[in-house]
């Protein structure tokens, strides 16, 4: 489990926080799963009513991380 997001239920209240503030909460395609993960598992839970989505630091989420490549060495958004 990854530290750049952040999962915590009180109160009948999941809270997920997006923790990259260092690059402004940019999602990654590993961050993107874990989050898909996170809102199961919120869904599973009968005690949950509420799930907050809020980031780290100054931003919310600057949207897809551009910097990111894959595997192949292509970035995600590369169109070929």
């Amino acid at each position: 489990m990854s530290q750049e997001l952040l999962y915590e239920v009180e109160d009948k209240i999941a809270t997920i926080t997006f923790n990259r503030p260092e690059r402004m909460n940019a999602l990654t395609h590993d961050l993107e799963a874990e989050l898909h993960r996170r809102f199961d598992e919120a869904d599973a839970d009968r005690s949950v009513r509420v799930i907050i989505l809020t980031g780290a630091g100054r931003a919310f989420c600057s949207g897809y991380d551009q910097a990111q490549t894959g595997k192949s060495g292509t970035r995600h958004s590369d169109p070929t």
